[in-house]
């Protein structure tokens, strides 16, 4: 078993940054691919970035391309989100999540354990 948990989270205003840690433990992920997923209040669960087990390959949302890099650290056990240029439609519930696969995915069915979550709030 896989837990994750997130953290980073927190209120910011428009144009700033937030770096969003997942850390993992149960067992290592450095096989796995790992994902950023997010929840907006009344929204279905989007994706947002997801980067494969070496970290060298990447994939991005479109709307958050070119201002979210996700990295990861297999040392760690830890992946990261770094956003910038934050836009209050970046607010929402950011989860983390585990493919057994190595690599990426966009849908969220693909990946098997999933983190609880943190809130990101971006004022205009």
């Amino acid at each position: 078993q896989v837990q994750l948990v997130e953290s980073g989270g927190g209120l910011v205003q428009a144009g700033g940054s937030l770096r969003l840690s997942c850390a993992a433990s149960g067992r290592a992920v450095s096989n796995y691919a790992m994902g950023w997923f997010r929840q907006a209040p009344g929204k279905e669960r989007e994706f947002v970035a997801t980067i494969s087990w070496s970290g060298g390959g990447t994939d991005y949302a479109d709307s958050v391309k070119g201002r979210f890099t996700v990295s990861r650290d297999n040392a760690k056990n830890t992946v990261y989100l770094l956003m910038n240029s934050l836009k209050p439609e970046d607010t929402g519930v950011y989860y983390c999540a585990a493919r057994s696969s190595g690599y990426g995915s966009r849908r969220a069915d693909d990946y098997a354990y999933w983190g609880q979550g943190t809130q990101v709030t971006v004022s205009s």
